[in-house]
């Protein structure tokens, strides 16, 4: 049995960023939410918030190591297995991930330490300061890979001289037409998330009847959170779906699974895509609503996918599936966060056992959605790497076949067990549950600054 090189190369690459991209996701949102928490803590002096951040912290600090090894990985296969593409566009790549780690990881790594085990050892303020800073690092970090990420989708400010991409404008190569709207797309999927995952374990302890107030209150927490941001996420989809539309319209064509250029296009809710034959066997239809989210217009016309030579087309059965259970699950997360908010108001939200098993179970639904979306996005640009420019046939590494099988085989086997490390630490600290912080503490910081001022005090 022969396989391809290329194949197996891509299948190597689309496994490790999929696994990597499990861990940024959720310390972005960890790190913006014990940041917030403690700056709760500081303003209303309340130790629930204080209890919150030093739970979380915990979870974090192996997320954010898991995603610092296996992020590694990733830029050196650009030079093992995709060399042409670090020769021809590394004047673009190269210095948005130098940038990344000038910037993010520099900032991460210089004040993770005094988040971690600065408790005590450091003021309130200086401590906090430095867990903001973490966050902003997180945020930073996904900024720069999803300029360098978008660029590739949308390329712009560059020429291409003898093979080579040269920039001429930093600001379009950043700032490219995809680059906003994915930025917060990832973004607020990973503070949903993030807030699934809490609302699950704040669950897992209501039915266990186990810290009980703290759980109350993240789950308060994590419900509000997602009635806000749920809908924002909706927003912002519509818009990058709008932009893919006018940029990527072959990527919007497999995503709706829409063959022949249609005027007033229909959604199909559900369709069995027939890539060689360039149509759908099976396909449950709404009239015009594709049109109408779409374009906007009920009679608005959307680009098919026989638009294109069939060597331009992506892997639609992927593409078209991928889709749908992002918005399924995205669909299923507001339902779930309005439902939240009516037990609320009810009085019910924290005793409600059918909504709590469901949230309990709830917990991988974000991560499912995220790397969905990834997979619509980078499948539905094939067959390009850089859009319209390089095909990713021609920019792979000639790699025999079985050397990367065999790494790919390798990663296979280790990433399982440590993800299943992962795995194990992560529910050992969820089991151990938050420490006891007692309301005295701030009585006792009120009392230490009382006796060192009155130590200054000379009697008369």
């Amino acid at each position: 049995m022969e396989f391809d090189p290329a194949i197996l190369s891509r299948i190597q690459f689309a496994l490790t960023i999929s696994f990597h991209i499990i861990f940024p996701t959720l310390s972005i949102g960890l790190a913006c939410y014990i940041a917030i928490m403690e700056g709760l803590w500081l303003k209303l002096r309340q130790p629930i918030y204080l209890q919150q951040a030093k739970f979380w912290i915990k979870p974090f600090a192996i997320t954010f190591g898991m995603g610092v090894v296996s992020g590694l990985v990733l830029s050196y296969q650009f030079g093992t297995n995709f060399n042409k593409f670090s020769e021809i566009a590394s004047p673009v790549i190269g210095p948005l991930l130098n940038y990344e780690v000038l910037t993010a990881f520099f900032l991460e790594a210089g004040f993770l330490g005094i988040m971690l085990f600065g408790w005590n050892r450091v003021s309130e303020k200086i401590h906090f300061g430095a867990s903001v800073i973490v966050a902003v690092g997180t945020i930073l970090s996904a900024f720069w890979i999803l300029a360098a990420n978008s660029w590739m989708h949308t390329p712009a400010g560059v020429i291409i001289e003898n093979d080579q991409i040269l920039v001429t404008s930093w600001l379009e190569v950043i700032f490219n037409p995809s680059f906003p709207y994915r930025f917060a797309h990832m973004l607020l999927a990973s503070f949903i998330t993030t807030l699934v995952v809490i609302a699950s374990v704040s669950s897992y302890y209501l039915l266990k009847k186990r810290h009980q107030q703290f759980a109350k209150k993240s789950l308060g927490i994590a419900v509000a959170g997602l009635v806000v941001l749920t809908p924002i996420q909706a927003f912002v989809g519509d818009l990058h779906g709008l932009n893919t539309l006018e940029h990527q319209p072959v990527k919007v064509a497999a995503m709706e699974g829409i063959w022949e250029t249609e005027q007033g296009a229909g959604l199909r809710l559900f369709a069995i895509p027939d890539q060689q034959q360039a149509k759908n066997d099976f396909e449950i239809v709404i009239p015009k609503l594709a049109s109408l989210i779409l374009t906007h217009d009920a009679d608005g016309t959307v680009q098919g996918l026989n638009a294109v030579p069939e060597n331009e087309r992506p892997p639609v059965a992927v593409v078209f599936y991928s889709f749908r259970l992002m918005i399924g699950i995205g669909i299923f997360l507001l339902a779930m966060a309005y439902l939240g908010l009516w037990l609320a108001k009810k009085g019910t939200l924290f005793n409600n056992t059918y909504y709590l098993k469901t949230l309990k179970w709830s917990a991988p639904l974000g991560f499912i959605a995220t790397l969905s979306g990834w997979y619509v996005v980078e499948v539905g640009r094939q067959p390009w790497l850089i859009q319209g420019l390089f095909r990713t046939s021609d920019l792979v590494t000639p790699l025999p076949a079985e050397r990367v099988l065999i790494s790919l085989i390798g990663f296979v086997v280790v990433y399982t067990l440590l993800f299943g490390v992962y795995l194990h630490f992560f529910k050992k600290l969820i089991r151990q549950g938050p420490e006891t912080i007692n309301s005295t503490t701030n009585s006792e910081n009120i009392t230490n600054a009382v006796n060192s001022n009155t130590k200054q005090v000379k009697p008369a």
